[in-house]
This record gives C-alpha cells, structure tokens and sequence, in this order.
C-alpha cells in the first residue's frame, strides 16, 4: 500500500535534498531559489498525482483518494491535475469538490482562471457536484466573469431550482446595482420561483420594494397563480397595500387583475 506521511512533507523532503543543486544554479544566475522551489513542488506533485492516477485507473478516483488523505493540499492537487489531464476536467471537478466541498470557492475560480471550459458550464458541474455550496459557486463565478452575471444566474437557478432564492438574495447582495437583471434571468428560468425571490431579496432590501415587487410582477404576469403569490409574500413581509397596488399596476397588472389577486 502506498503511504506517505504528509503530501507536503514529502515535498519538503525533496526539496531539502536538492538544495544544494538549487544554490548552485541560483548562483549561475540561470533561475532563482523561489523559481527552483516551485519547479521542485510542481515535478513533485506532478509525478505523485500520476502514480496516484496510474494505482486508482482514473483521475476522478485519484483526486479523491487524494483528497481523503490531504485535504489541504486538493486545490494544488486540482490545479496541477488540470494542467496534466485538461480533457478530463469534469472528472476532476467533479471529484474534487465532492470530495472536498470546503475548498468548492477556489476549486471553481482555478477552473475559470485556467479556461478548461465557459464558467456557465463551470458553474452547472461545480452545482451538481455539491449543491449545497451553490452560493460559494455563483460568488465565485460572478467575481471572476461579472460580465456572465445573468447567464450565471440562469445556469444556477435551473440547475438547482430549490435554491433559486439564495441564489438571487447572494448575488443581489454582490451586485446590487443588477438587481433586476438578477430576478430577470432567475424567473425567466424557472418562473414558479416567483414568490420566494419577492421573500428573500425583501429581507435584506426592504427599501427596494418597489424594484422587487414590479419585477417579479412583471415577470410573471402570464402566470396569475404566480403573481397571487407574489403579491401575498410583499404583503407579508410588509408592503402597505396602497404600494403593492401602485407597484403592480406599474408592472402592467390591471386593477381587476391586483383586486382579484389581493382578494383571493
């Protein structure tokens, strides 16, 4: 059985024992200790994660043996996996993040960072691999590619439509100024969601009622049931019903549609 005590400790190890060589060339002035170091690491790494690889007969099995064993090196461990296996990044995803779902943030910027495929595709496997750290993901995502926000949103809603609200609330709270375009693409993707958005995005913009309420109204206005809903969830949470009216019939409701809903 392969055994090593620590990842990192067998690297120290290898580079204590090559030190001299690296004074020497730093000597030269062909390369720099700090750069001969990181090259020793990376070989290191490099040749364990293919051993690794070669005794599980996949790379998805290797990163998560590897990171069973040494959960603080997996996001050195990815970022060398997706250098040396770059077709296999799903696998290698994927496995990471299942197996170490407290480093999903990092795992999810590296992905981006290194291009191995779009962030909405990023975002969806990261999603499916962990869905509860669907907030870490859309965080993650939206700072690294901020022009992809409403994509991102739409990928995320739809690929775990129960966290659709947290989704919403975390990314409105990042980028507030997109509000709208946020709850746009979120209720264009899944449109039955409606009401819980109206709920969380309140909770923390109770002044922005009016932007909230006239979206989601808007947005869901061929679907009366949703906007029924919607309209009970800001009364609820404490939109006076002069506003929610005035809201509404902005958002292109009608009178008799808003009594008839406020009435049911």
């Amino acid at each position: 059985m392969f055994r090593i005590t620590s990842l990192l400790s067998s690297a120290v190890l290898v580079l204590a024992v090559s030190t001299p060589a690296i004074g020497m060339s730093a000597k030269d002035g062909t390369v720099s200790p700090e750069e001969a170091t990181s090259n020793q690491s990376n070989h290191f790494q490099t040749s364990f994660l293919k051993r690794q690889v070669d005794q599980n007969m996949s790379v998805g099995r290797a990163i998560s043996s590897i990171a069973g064993h040494y959960p603080q090196d997996v996001v050195s461990i990815v970022d060398i996996a997706l250098d040396t296996y770059p077709d296999q990044y799903r696998e290698i995803i994927f496995a990471a993040i299942s197996s170490q779902p407290s480093s999903t943030e990092e795992i999810v910027q590296l992905a981006i960072e290194k291009e191995v495929s779009s962030c909405p595709n990023i975002v969806q496997l990261a999603i499916m691999a962990e869905p509860t750290y669907v907030d870490f993901v859309v965080q993650a995502a939206a700072v690294a590619t901020p022009e992809e926000l409403n994509e991102i949103v739409r990928v995320a809603v739809l690929t775990q439509p129960d966290a659709a609200d947290s989704i919403v609330q975390t990314l409105s709270q990042e980028h507030p100024n997109k509000i709208v375009d946020i709850m746009t693409s979120a209720l264009n993707a899944v449109p039955f969601v409606g009401e819980y958005v109206v709920d969380a995005l309140l909770a923390v913009f109770p002044n922005d009622a009016k932007t909230v309420v006239e979206t989601a109204v808007r947005e869901s206005s061929q679907q009366r049931e949703q906007v029924i809903r919607i309209l009970a969830t800001a009364q609820h949470a404490g939109v006076k019903d002069d506003k929610l009216k005035e809201y509404a019939l902005a958002a292109g409701l009608s009178e008799e549609d808003f009594d008839s809903a406020i009435n049911n």
